[in-house]
C-alpha cells in the first residue's frame, strides 16, 4: 500500500529535499504552502496556516500517514514568532483529526533550541558544546518550544507519534528562502569574482578558528524519513548534522577554490555580508540579464542577515549525533561536498553563472 505524506513547506530548502526523497521512496506526497509552486510529482495544497477554517477546508480530503513540518514564518519579535508559529502548528494538526490524521508528525526546529532565538542569540547561560538533546531548554522564550508544545499536546490528544529534528545551518537549494547560507555564499563569491572585490570571511574570530558543523538538507530528509518509519525513533528529539567537523578558515578556502578565487586574509574584524552586499542588487540584475540567469532578484537568492548571524557567533558550536546513531541512523555527508553539490545544482539550474 502506498504511504501518503504531507510536507508543510515543500518549496523550502528542507521541504523540497524531503519531498524529493519521499517520492523516490514511493510515497504519495502532498506539498502545502501559502502559494505552492509547480514541483514534479507533488500534489500542491494552497493554505494559509494562520487561518484555522481555511486550513481545515484545504486539508479535508488529505489523509496522511506522516506529516513533516519544515516551515516557519518570521515575525518582528520573538513574542510574535511564538504567537504566529505556535498557531501554525496548532491549526495544522487540528485540521487532521484522529480518524483521518497522521500516524507520525515530524517537526524541524534547529540549534536555536540550545542557542536561543534571534533576540537573545548566543547570549546568557548556554549549555556546553557539543549540544546534546538531553540538555533540554534554556530559560528564554523561544518559538521552537512553542511549536514543540503544540505537537506534544496534539499527540497526546490524537494518539500519533512524533519526532523533533534539530539541524545546524542547513545547506540546500531553495529560492526565496529566508535562511539560505549556501546560496548566499555562492552569490557573494560570484559578485566578488565579477568586481574583483576580496572574498572576505564576514564573521567572527571564534567561527574562523573554532570547530563547527552543519547539515545537508538531503541528510536531514533521510533522518526525517528514518524517524517516521522506525519504531525505536518514536517520540524522540534528535540533533542532525553531517557527521564531520571543520573550521571556517579551512572551509572558506575550499569555497573560494570552487569559484576560482583566492580567499582574502582574515584580519580578525567582522565584515558583515549585509553591509558588503547592501548595494549589489542592481549589479546582480545586470549579471543575471547578461548570463541568462533564472532569478535576477538578489533578495530572493541571498539572505545575508542570516549568514551573518551564523558566522558572527562569538562561541564555538558543535553538535552531538550520538542519540540517533545509537538507534541506527548512520548517514554521513562531508560538508565541503554539500557546498560543492549545491553550487553545481545552482549552476545547472541557471541561478548562478
Amino acid at each position: 500500500m502506498v504511504k501518503t505524506a504531507l510536507v508543510v513547506g515543500a518549496s523550502g530548502i528542507i521541504g523540497s529535499a524531503t519531498a524529493e526523497l519521499l517520492l523516490a521512496d514511493g510515497w504519495r506526497v502532498y506539498g502545502l504552502a501559502r502559494r505552492p509552486g509547480a514541483q514534479p510529482g507533488i500534489v500542491p495544497i494552497a493554505a494559509d496556516l494562520t487561518d484555522p477554517a481555511g486550513t481545515a477546508a484545504a486539508l479535508a480530503e488529505v489523509h496522511p500517514d506522516a506529516v513533516f513540518v519544515t516551515t516557519w514564518a518570521r515575525q518582528d519579535s520573538e513574542a510574535e514568532n511564538i504567537r504566529v508559529n505556535g498557531a501554525i502548528v496548532r491549526n495544522l494538526l487540528a485540521a487532521l483529526p484522529p480518524a483521518t490524521g497522521p500516524r507520525h508528525v515530524a517537526l524541524v526546529t534547529g540549534l536555536k533550541h540550545y542557542l536561543g532565538p534571534f533576540e537573545a542569540y548566543g547570549k546568557g547561560v548556554l549549555p556546553q558544546t557539543p549540544f546534546r538533546e538531553e540538555q533540554g531548554r534554556i530559560d528564554v522564550e523561544n518559538f521552537y518550544y512553542a511549536q514543540e508544545d503544540e505537537v506534544f499536546a496534539a499527540a497526546a490528544r490524537d494518539g500519533f507519534s512524533w519526532s523533533v529534528h534539530r539541524p545546524h545551518t542547513v545547506i540546500g537549494k531553495a529560492v526565496g528562502n529566508a535562511m539560505n547560507m549556501g546560496t548566499t555564499l555562492a552569490v557573494y563569491a560570484t559578485l566578488c569574482r565579477e568586481t574583483g572585490r576580496p572574498f572576505r570571511f564576514p564573521g567572527s574570530t571564534a567561527q574562523w578558528e573554532g570547530l563547527t558543523d552543519m547539515t545537508d538538507a538531503r541528510l536531514l530528509a533521510r533522518q526525517l524519513l528514518w524517524a517516521a518509519t522506525t519504531p525505536e525513533a518514536r517520540n524522540e528529539a534528535f540533533n542532525v548534522v553531517n557527521g564531520d567537523v571543520f573550521r571556517w578558515k579551512w572551509m572558506w578556502a575550499r569555497i573560494a577554490g570552487w569559484f576560482g578565487l583566492e580567499p582574502a586574509p582574515f584580519d580578525g574584524s567582522v565584515q558583515p555580508l549585509e553591509v558588503q552586499m547592501a548595494g549589489d542588487a542592481p549589479l546582480w540584475r545586470t549579471i543575471a540579464e547578461r548570463e541568462g540567469l533564472a532569478e535576477p532578484d538578489l533578495a530572493r537568492l541571498a539572505s545575508p542577515w542570516h549568514t551573518d548571524a551564523d558566522l558572527g557567533r562569538p562561541i564555538e558550536v558543535v553538535t552531538d549525533m550520538g542519540k540517533s546513531r545509537r538507534l541506527g541512523f548512520t548517514a554521513y555527508q562531508p560538508s565541503d561536498q554539500a557546498f560543492f553539490d549545491l553550487f553545481e545544482r545552482l549552476r545547472a539550474d541557471r541561478l548562478i553563472p
